[in-house]
């Protein structure tokens, strides 16, 4: 099972048009099981990418959320400090 990504709150600054490419390229890749597709699979994995690009796009620009946003950076801190406690010999 794949844990929840959602969060409680937005990221200051919100995700970049790359990294929301970047995180459709992934969920297509991983659904079709396959990192390139074939020359006659390659314009539906294509179009797949550029739909779930668009409909993400859309997604967080409509979030609201009463909780203040969250600092990219100190919560990859935090995660760093939680998986080096985690993984500690």
């Amino acid at each position: 099972m794949v844990p929840c990504a959602a969060t409680s709150a937005p990221f200051e600054p919100p995700a970049s048009e790359d990294e929301v490419h970047a995180a459709a390229l992934q969920y297509v890749r991983k659904v079709s099981g396959s990192t390139r597709p074939s020359q006659a699979n390659a314009a539906a994995f294509d179009r797949a990418v550029e739909e779930i690009t668009r409909v993400t796009t859309d997604l967080l620009a409509e979030l609201v959320s009463p909780a203040p946003p969250k600092d990219r950076e100190v919560e990859r801190a935090k995660a760093q400090e939680r998986a080096a406690k985690r993984y500690a010999a």
